[in-house]
């Protein structure tokens, strides 16, 4: 799909989404939006597999034959359906009941069928607990059909539902759809939700534009950059995972099958629940990822408390971008925490650099992480000054990237980007300002990196410069121990714009001839004055 057919997709579908709201809250409608798309996805691949695997037996239906032809195969072949399934489970992963697939609920949708608010009930029920070998218990915990937002009564909703199922399947119908199209689209529709939601939308979006930043650093070898990508990364962690856009971005880099395993983990329920749609959606099988709903700082999941150490989970990449500036509550108890206690405990009032901690631990010895976090965290005191230092004094610290204010959907500060390793070679810090107004493009609600931007920062990473006038650095650790561990930016980089030359041979040039318009001028000026008898100037 061109980039121009998925753009007149995705602006299809909002339009269809905002057509279709209403009075709705944009988080509220967002949820049933990206459900039905998820269930489209789900439905076309398992019937696409489905035909492929009965081969001639699959039923040929007339045109205006409207049910799923796999329903036709279920009613004549209940006996087989048993062996149907347990094939279907070992190929795709995952089974769709034929009264549940996309094809069979748009045609409910589409004659206004009053039983389709039950048959949606049904069919999430059936997805959630039969459909997957590994459980997707409350993947669609946050659709309340029976909401009033739908409407009134139960009829209404019935036929709000009808309208929007109908609109959807039209609007999809005139596109093509291969493997990677509805992902895309689904992506799509979460940034345009996400730029609807404002503030909100921190919890779950993160910028394509920041998000590739990170994405590739973590793809190049974490010794030698410059050589390149990895050929392939075994494990890959995001904690504050949101919709997974960022864990996508660095599967996308390394390509479908660059990746061993997806390990993300989100608080909030309803983000959680797309997180793992979103997966789906991009073609990952329920074995090639693990998105758990917990806690991170109590780091309640079960797979990270492991005290073996040669059983402990170390990642070859670990990005995040956690929320910024999170009042937590450290206590006695995280003091002694494994991921806390050798460096200690970030402050009440700002848990950045306890999430650092958090995923610097999980990282493995020839591992790059790289966390988006505010611009307190490279020079606030106390507490943070003394994770910072030993941080640098240990030679993880590698590269400091500073980036424009106002990128972000849930907050106008300027953030960096920091990179840290277990093993980095270079006895320096690499600092990248890209925060200067030549670095980005302006816009009223929201600036914006344009490709140029992200590929001269990944290029002045991978290469490592020197010095590059006002832009990048590299400081060795006496400089920056001067500085009293102090990270911030301007310490070690101008961003004062030098001053334009002035010719003054040319300036007198221009004023005397500005001089010599303004007598020309007078002298005109008085002719007229004189011709009609008035005084001079």
């Amino acid at each position: 799909m061109t980039k121009e057919q998925l753009s007149q997709l995705g602006k299809t579908l909002w339009g269809i989404a905002d057509d279709l709201r209403g009075a709705m809250n944009a988080d509220d409608f967002r949820d049933y939006m990206l459900s039905f798309l998820f269930l489209r996805y789900l439905s076309d691949n398992y019937e696409a597999a489905a035909k492929k695997e009965l081969g001639p037996d699959y039923p040929k239906l007339e045109d205006n034959d409207r049910r799923a032809p796999l329903s036709v195969w279920y009613r004549d072949n209940a006996e087989d359906v048993p062996a149907f399934e347990k094939q279907m489970r070992r190929k795709m992963h995952y089974v769709i009941h034929p009264d549940y697939l996309w094809s069979s609920i748009a045609e409910q949708a589409r004659i206004q069928d009053a039983e389709l608010l039950q048959t949606l009930v049904r069919g999430f029920k059936h997805i959630e607990n039969e459909s997957f070998a590994s459980t997707f218990q409350g993947l669609f915990s946050e659709i309340n059909l029976h909401s009033e937002k739908l409407g009134r009564s139960a009829p209404e909703r019935n036929k709000k539902l009808c309208t929007i199922i109908s609109k959807i399947a039209e609007g999809i119908a005139q596109f093509s759809t291969d493997s990677d199209i509805l992902g895309d689209a689904y992506e799509y529709l979460i940034g345009q939700f996400a730029a609807g939601s404002g503030k909100k939308a921190g919890e779950f979006y993160t910028p394509q534009s920041v998000s590739t930043i990170l994405s590739r650093i973590v793809t190049l070898d974490s010794q030698d950059p410059s050589s390149g990508k990895k050929k392939k990364l075994n494990r890959v962690m995001d904690f504050a995972c949101g919709s997974g856009s960022l864990l996508l971005n660095v599967r996308k880099q390394m390509g479908a099958h660059g990746i061993g395993m997806i390990y993300g983990q989100e608080k909030n329920i309803t983000t959680y629940n797309l997180a793992r749609m979103n997966m789906l959606l991009h073609g990952l099988k329920d074995t090639e990822f693990s998105i758990h709903h917990g806690d991170t700082l109590e780091n309640d999941w079960d797979i990270l408390n492991e005290m073996n150490p040669a059983k402990k989970l170390q990642c070859d990449a670990v990005v995040a971008n956690p929320p910024f500036s999170y009042r937590w509550e450290p206590n006695e108890r995280l003091g002694e925490d494994f991921r806390f206690k050798s460096h200690g405990l970030a402050p009440k009032s700002a848990a950045d650099f306890a999430f650092l901690l958090h995923g610097f631990h999980f990282l493995g010895d020839e591992g790059t992480m790289a966390i988006i976090l505010p611009h307190g965290v490279l020079f606030r005191g106390g507490a943070e000054s003394r994770i910072r230092t030993k941080l640098l004094k240990d030679g993880h610290i590698d590269t400091v990237i500073g980036l424009p204010s106002n990128l972000f959907f849930s907050t106008g500060i300027p953030v960096c980007i920091l990179v840290l390793k277990k093993c980095k070679k270079p006895d320096d810090v690499l600092f990248i300002n890209a925060s200067g107004k030549e670095h980005f493009e302006k816009g009223k609600r929201q600036n914006t990196l344009r490709p140029e931007d992200i590929d001269k920062i990944i290029d002045t990473y991978q290469n490592r410069p020197e010095n590059v006038e006002r832009y990048a650095r590299r400081v060795g650790m006496k400089e920056i121990e001067k500085n009293d561990y102090n990270l911030n930016i301007s310490r070690y980089i101008s961003t004062a714009e030098p001053e334009e030359e002035i010719d003054l041979g040319e300036v007198h040039k221009t004023l005397k001839e500005i001089d010599q318009r303004i007598e020309a001028s007078t002298k005109t000026h008085n002719t007229f004055l004189s011709e009609l008898g008035l005084p001079t100037i």
